[in-house]
């Protein structure tokens, strides 16, 4: 309470569980101990984490909503799936999304969700074996909304009905599909998605559950009160009976808005309103593959801001959807997706957000009867904080990234970041590939550069002779590439992970007192070698890809003395 001073450490992941130290100086030191922290002081009544693990594989891919909206067609989908396939699928892009467009309308009973109107004359099990065979995994979108009034009419009692009993209609939303009745679940939503997995689809966008609730079960609780049901768990009823087709291997996502009813039946949020925001991954971050993947909307490389939002959706751990016209990705424009995939299983350093302005109102969404534009606890472009810090941790070596999306803050003292002042750290800046310096107690930062708006630096422990700063694949400087990295007998070795095609540069901190002697990377083929001041940039490529060693021999005693 009087100021302390504390430092988290990971010890141990084994077991399944993690384990940390923890060092704390003050003057008065009290540990409150707060028992399932989110369900009951978070607000997440559904959240039990014992129940369910959230999905810890990257999710990238392609959704059609922004690039095509309701005009796509057989055709057009097959044609960014083989594009997809040959430029982004080897860098980690590995889904394919197709939203609204396919369906009957209007659309309600199954069948007009199963059997896709003229633009896809092969039909839907033929179009996802297609996606499959190119490499993708193949993703279908799908609205709760029921707009087939006649279906309603022969079907009254699988609706939520007004006092004299006509099913009742909302905005977005239609007619209200009753979820606390076994027969409409039966009848509605279990074919729709059985018939979906057995066409292929291996993940499933949920549109209108905000609408489901809001101008649904909220707006009509006399209805829920007169039938003695619980509209929430009614809700709930709807989702779980869609999770049960779908499969727990199979990625489902609630959209849009925050949904914490959902807590434990989806993998994925859409947090915010309809268009992507980079601002809103500070909103809700601390739920962020802890309570369910947040699904920040659909990105576009052609955007100005590509590298940030790219970057930032990647380093936060957050669904990750391009959404670009096809004849783009045939323009060698691809840089911002190359350098951000895979995404890394990345979990979040707080159990607060970092702008808890959206969180702190969830218990609203009870009261909320229309959906039809944000919210005050959906997240929003409006968040102030602009920089982003990530810890990767491997076996062999632990190191920083820190981004920086606006320059709100000139500098940044070690100790902000956690790190102790009294250490020297080297600090490249991956976008300009270029070596910052040498520093300790604090880091200056450069302009960013108007080509990336944004900047991305790795921030290593300097150590007592050469040793690896980054590397090129991938944001993170070695994250999702290096497998293996070790200096003995004045030689640095190590393995990396190359993709096919796509020259790799490994960056060497070379100090004082090592003269190079060589470099051996036997499976790979060397295109280039070049020195600037310290920094030496070995370029590598392979045609096949897969895992090359390396080995890059010095001689000498080294002068540079230890650090700090």
């Amino acid at each position: 309470d009087a100021n302390p001073a504390v430092t988290l450490v990971p010890a141990d992941t084994t077991g399944g569980r993690i384990r940390f130290r923890i060092r704390i100086r003050g003057s008065e030191i009290v540990l409150r101990f707060r028992p399932a922290f989110y369900r009951f002081h978070r607000g997440l009544t559904y959240y039990r984490p014992w129940t369910y693990d959230p999905w810890k594989g990257s999710v990238a891919g392609w959704c059609s909503w922004f690039a095509f909206q309701q005009d796509i067609d057989e055709g057009k989908i097959r044609h960014t799936a083989e594009l997809l396939s040959r430029k982004l699928l080897p860098f980690g892009l590995d889904y394919l999304q197709i939203d609204d467009g396919y369906q009957q309308e209007p659309s309600g009973m199954p069948d007009s969700w199963l059997k896709p109107n003229s633009k896809f004359p092969s039909g839907l099990a033929s179009l996802a074996a297609y996606i499959r065979s190119v490499g993708l995994k193949p993703g279908i979108w799908s609205n709760m909304a029921f707009q087939q009034q006649d279906s309603a009419m022969a079907h009254r009692e699988f609706f939520v009905r007004d006092s004299g009993g006509i099913p009742a209609s909302g905005n977005w939303i239609g007619y209200i599909l009753d979820g606390s009745n076994p027969r409409a679940l039966d009848q509605i939503i279990r074919p729709r998605f059985q018939g979906f997995s057995r066409m292929g689809w291996e993940y499933f966008k949920v549109d209108a559950l905000r609408h489901l609730r809001y101008e649904g079960y909220n707006s009509h609780p006399g209805y829920f009160q007169k039938i003695h049901k619980d509209p929430v768990e009614a809700y709930r009823n709807v989702v779980r009976a869609i999770r049960q087709q779908t499969g727990k291997d199979h990625f489902l996502l609630s959209c849009w808005g925050i949904r914490p009813e959902l807590v434990g039946l989806v993998d994925g949020c859409r947090i915010g309103n309809d268009g992507f925001c980079w601002q809103e991954l500070t909103q809700y971050n601390s739920f962020n593959n802890v309570i369910w993947r947040n699904d920040p909307d659909h990105m576009e490389l052609s955007s100005p801001d590509a590298y940030t939002d790219c970057l930032l959706t990647s380093m936060t751990g957050s669904l990750y959807m391009l959404t670009d016209r096809p004849e783009y990705y045939d323009t060698g424009n691809l840089e911002p997706a190359l350098r951000t995939l895979p995404v890394l299983p990345t979990r979040p350093g707080q159990l607060y957000d970092v702008d808890p302005s959206r969180s702190e109102n969830l218990g609203r969404v009870s009261s909320e009867v229309s959906g039809s534009g944000p919210r005050v606890f959906d997240a929003s472009c409006n968040s102030p904080y602009d920089l982003f810090l990530e810890e990767i941790n491997t076996p062999f070596e632990n190191w920083m990234l820190l981004a920086r999306a606006g320059p709100s803050v000139p500098s940044l003292r070690m100790s902000d970041l956690g790190l102790d002042p009294a250490f020297r750290y080297l600090v490249f800046g991956f976008w300009t590939k270029s070596l910052l310096g040498i520093f300790s107690g604090s880091i200056p930062f450069p302009p960013i550069d108007p080509r990336y708006r944004c900047q991305l630096f790795c921030i290593r422990k300097l150590q007592d002779h050469p040793q690896l700063v980054a590397t090129s694949r991938h944001y993170s400087c070695g994250g999702p590439d290096l497998e293996r990295l070790d200096w003995q007998q004045n030689t640095l070795s190590g393995s990396s992970l190359l993709t096919p095609g796509d020259p790799y540069i490994i960056y060497i901190h070379e100090p004082p007192g090592f003269p190079f002697i060589s470099v051996d990377c036997p499976g790979a083929q060397m295109v280039s070698d070049q020195v600037h001041g310290s920094l030496r940039e070995l370029t590598l490529n392979s045609r096949a890809g897969g895992s090359v060693n390396w080995r890059i021999r010095y001689g000498g005693n080294g002068v540079t003395g230890p650090n700090p």
